[in-house]
């Protein structure tokens, strides 16, 4: 064994000796890993729970980028001509820009141009020209623009990524639930297979001695031979079943970036209500239906219909003119404040407007058919989470009393066994009785292991439907 290997498995075992599982064979009895357990480890360390984290990293950046728009800008424009011996012109530009949030524009200019071929209209005094003034919009742009557009929809999208973030986790527990609970049932089949593979064994070893000593007839040794080796037969398959399911639970155990395999000597623990209930968060919610308004598939298509309102706004706004006006004090002492005054300006108005109007038109009605698409989603996903929500409910309802149903048919079978099985060595029965209502027995205790694993996985059902995947939870 290499020294990675061994450092992961002495790992391994130090963290999970209370848990009850490790990394390299031990010596001892059978262990157990308990469905709290294994699921505090799927929380903690799955890769599918990191890279939920990363949608909320993935919408602050969005965030950020979008505040970027509002961000302050210097930029320094400087052209420069001179030719046999001649300077045509030299030509320096600095501005400072700060964007406000409704298409205002505060800026700071310094401006120096000299040349003998310099522009009539770029001639500043000796030492440059400075300005300070504002620009805006009057109509497009002024109430919204694709600065503000960006910054509220990564608002949206904030809440959109979080929601996100809790289906994915949602979902892997949903996943990883599922993988435990079967892993539960096949477990739970080995055993009651093994328990009916020891009666058969004594069963057949007495009917042996009984042929033996000329009681029984050489008959019946065969037919308990047969019913030995059927539940041979039976526990193998199930031990199968078992690894398998145990393999699966497996894909779902990490630790720090290494996956887990769950050694053969190791068993699920079947879990009880307080801990479905603990575990998945069911506990305490009284009211499942008002959970549904803060779901996560709701709250992702609400972010989705706010940015689209915002769409429609800023496609409405490219329908009116654009009116831009911009006025700024001028003055050759910039160090002197009370220079600036009105007598020197320079101002401008720039407008335009399209005569038809039809690429504008066309993105307003494209605009009103995706806010009305994702409202008819939203409308369609709530009413389907709300059936699934109550569909969940009455299969538990219904898992409960059919789970006490099947336990008093389990007793019922078992006082028949035992009665035939007096019987049978009173003489007054067959082995062919015997087996028979042993099957009996064995059918109605797999069904009774079914319906319980069916209720766990309805618990699960629930989860997944309310969407939980925090403690903190509405009631």
């Amino acid at each position: 064994m290499n020294a990675p290997t061994k450092y992961i498995s002495a790992l391994i075992l130090f963290l999970f000796a209370k848990t009850t599982f490790a990394q390299n064979e031990l010596n001892s009895s059978q262990q157990v890993l308990s469905f709290e357990e294994y699921l505090g480890y799927v929380k903690q360390y799955h890769p599918l729970v990191k890279q939920a984290n990363l949608q909320l990293s993935i919408g602050e950046a969005n965030l950020l980028k979008a505040r970027g728009g509002f961000d302050p800008k210097v930029s320094v424009d400087y052209d420069r001509k001179k030719f046999k011996q001649t300077e045509y012109y030299d030509q320096l530009n600095a501005t400072f820009k700060i964007p406000t949030w409704y298409g205002i524009e505060f800026k700071a200019n310094f401006e120096e141009n000299t040349g003998q071929f310099l522009n009539p209209n770029l001639t500043v005094p000796d030492g440059g020209l400075y300005s300070a003034g504002v620009s805006f919009s009057l109509a497009q742009g002024f109430l919204i623009n694709e600065r503000m557009a960006m910054l509220k929809k990564a608002r949206f999208f904030i809440d959109q990524t979080k929601a996100q973030r809790e289906l994915l986790v949602n979902h892997l527990i949903f996943e990883a639930s599922l993988a435990y609970f079967k892993w539960v049932k096949a477990n739970t089949e080995q055993e009651i297979y093994a328990d009916f593979l020891s009666n058969a064994l004594l069963r057949f070893q007495g009917i042996k001695r009984s042929v033996e000593s000329g009681d029984k007839a050489s008959i019946d040794t065969t037919e308990a031979k047969i019913t030995y080796e059927t539940r041979k037969l039976n526990l193998e398959a199930a031990r199968l079943k078992t690894r398998k399911a145990a393999l699966k639970v497996g894909t779902f155990l990490w630790l720090n970036d290494v996956p887990l395999e769950i050694k053969e000597n190791v068993s699920p623990v079947f879990p009880d209500s307080s801990a479905i209930s603990n575990s998945l968060y069911l506990e305490g919610i009284t009211n499942n239906l008002k959970i549904l308004e803060n779901h996560p598939k709701i709250r992702t298509i609400t972010a989705k219909i706010n940015g689209a309102r915002i769409d429609r706004s800023l496609k409405r706004n490219k329908l009116l003119p654009k009116l831009d006006f911009q006025y700024n004090f001028i003055t050759p002492d910039g160090d002197q404040l009370n220079s600036f005054n009105t007598a020197n300006y320079k101002a401008g108005v720039n407008f335009s407007i399209p005569l038809f109007l039809r690429k504008e038109r066309g993105d307003v009605k494209l605009a009103d058919l995706k806010l009305k698409d994702a409202n008819f989603e939203r409308a369609a996903t709530s009413l389907t989470l709300q059936n699934r929500i109550i569909e969940a409910n009455a299969e538990i309802v219904s898992l409960q009393e059919q789970n006490s149903l099947i336990r008093g048919i389990v007793i019922s079978y078992k006082t028949m066994l035992t009665a035939e099985e007096r019987k049978f060595e009173l003489g007054e029965s067959s082995l062919f009785l015997v087996n028979s209502r042993e099957q009996k027995l064995i059918e109605a205790q797999l069904k009774a292991n079914t319906l319980q694993v069916k209720f766990l996985k309805a618990n699960a059902s629930l989860y997944n439907a309310l969407g939980i995947s925090e403690p903190e939870i509405m009631n």
